[in-house]
């Protein structure tokens, strides 16, 4: 300290107000991380009120909505849900669970076969377009290996043989491929089983 003037002014340099604050290591850790997240926002805050907002579009907005399958059309998910249904019971039925008895299986037999039925009226009632006709016409001939393999399978149940459902399994299995096959062709955005 140094006196000023006259007077007994003490006058004290810039480094003797701080003297008494000593900065810690923590304190200073915190300071700066302070300092950097306030820098960070303000550079947030200054990016945000300078953009400039464009409207966002999507290519499904751009693109023109699919009209709904007449019911003539929908044949695929009832094809589908009775194939599973008929698979799995006779995988019950085969491993003889309890649940899964003769005449259950055999209703389900017989509700395949309706579907299948149904599935092939509906077919032969669409007129595709030419450029979809060999599609049309193998789904068609998947609907009729089905039909066959289900007929073959309600064999069981007249004479009791096992055997009809092993020689029913390959035309069901060709079936199903070739289903799934096109059906990812006619609908690309389904779910595909494993």
């Amino acid at each position: 300290m140094r006196a000023a003037g006259s007077g007994a002014e003490l006058v004290r340099s810039p480094m003797t107000v701080f003297e008494h604050v000593r900065l810690r290591p923590k304190m200073l850790i915190l300071a700066v991380a302070c300092l950097c997240l306030a820098g960070v926002v303000l550079v947030a805050l200054r990016r945000e009120a300078t953009s400039i907002r464009q409207p966002v579009t999507t290519n499904r907005m751009l693109q023109p909505t699919r009209p709904a399958l007449t019911p003539a059309e929908e044949v695929h998910g009832d094809v589908e849900r009775s194939t599973v249904k008929m698979s799995l019971g006779e995988i019950f039925y085969l491993s003889h669970d309890p649940e899964m008895t003769r005449e259950k299986y055999r209703k389900r037999v017989d509700a395949a076969l309706a579907t299948y039925q149904r599935a092939e009226q509906q077919l032969r009632a669409l007129q595709p377009p030419a450029s979809l006709q060999k599609k049309h016409d193998d789904y068609l001939a998947a609907v009729l290996m089905l039909k066959e393999s289900t007929l073959e399978r309600l064999k069981l149940f007249k004479d009791g043989k096992v055997e009809h459902l092993h020689a029913a399994y390959p035309p069901l299995q060709r079936a199903s491929d070739k289903i799934r096959r096109l059906g990812s062709d006619f609908w690309p955005d389904e779910f595909v089983p494993n």
